[in-house]
């Protein structure tokens, strides 16, 4: 029997090597598309409600240059951020800017009893990724979130803000290329589980569909400004007003973990959009 030659095993060899290469940077670039999921790909029950467009950004092209003082309206309607919000990005774009004007696919009213000791409510709807705020059952501010999916899906059921702290960070997650702790500023615990994994509603990057490893993000620019030097000017804040409103009377003064004594009861339903698993190329982030 003739044995291969050294000649023959080095050309072997150098082939294996490189389709393993090819192998290698086919899957580092699926994974950077997976990280670059449009909000045209996301499915949400209200779009039925408005119609749209899909529209891939051009260069130069921001949320603002396209629709001046209604550009949040826009971002909110598709759950992103002006971070995300760059060259290439496919967004949903409303017909008419005025379906979207303080666009909150959340009830205008809840039937709840609430009483003088409960009366701050949360709700959160995983199906349409949106979270409203309500005193005595009528909604006083709403917000796209960021939930977690597939492996890491935000838990549904009714819980109660138990903890709060305005500066904490991940034990677990950095944030992308860096061997910082991801930030989570103005952090709102509602569950802490029988494995003692904390869930959070918190400030958080808003990529345009759920991407978290279970906690609830809201808008917060002030940390991507912090830590991401954009935007130069940050607006979109929802996580601090949620945070503020949640804790009062009380005051965040140090950034430390405080309890919260018959915090804001919290309801979670539905599950994000395409189910438990998600859409297709969908990565999850901190």
């Amino acid at each position: 029997m003739m044995m291969p030659s050294g000649e023959t095993m080095r050309r072997v060899f150098s082939t294996g090597l490189v389709l393993w290469i090819i192998f290698f940077f086919a899957a580092a670039f699926a994974a950077g598309e997976e990280k670059k999921l449009s909000p045209c790909e996301i499915s949400y029950p209200s779009d039925v409600l408005i119609p749209w467009t899909c529209h891939r950004l051009k260069k130069n092209e921001s949320l603002e240059s396209l629709f001046g003082d209604r550009w949040q309206s826009v971002a909110r309607f598709n759950r992103i951020d002006r971070r995300h919000a760059l060259p290439g990005t496919r967004l949903k774009i409303p017909l008419r800017l005025e379906d979207v004007e303080d666009f909150a696919p959340v009830p205008a009213e809840l039937a709840y009893e609430a009483s003088d000791k409960d009366p701050k409510f949360i709700l959160i709807d995983l199906t349409e990724q949106f979270l409203g705020a309500y005193e005595n059952g009528v909604l006083i501010f709403s917000s796209p979130i960021a939930s977690g999916k597939s492996d890491f899906i935000t838990p549904p059921g009714e819980f109660r803000i138990d903890a709060y702290s305005g500066r904490h960070e991940s034990s677990l997650y950095t944030i992308e290329d860096e061997d910082i702790p991801y930030p989570m500023h103005y952090g709102l615990r509602f569950l802490v589980n029988e494995e003692g994994i904390e869930y959070w509603i918190h400030g958080r990057d808003m990529p345009g569909y759920p991407a978290s490893h279970g906690c609830v993000g809201l808008y917060d620019e002030d940390m991507q400004k912090e830590y991401y030097d954009f935007p130069d000017y940050p607006l979109m804040d929802t996580a601090r007003k949620l945070f503020e409103w949640a804790i009062s009377p009380n005051h965040d003064v140090d950034g430390k973990l405080h309890s919260l004594k018959r915090g804001p009861r919290v309801l979670i339903f539905g599950e994000p959009p395409g189910g438990a698993d998600g859409p297709p190329n969908m990565a999850p982030g901190p």
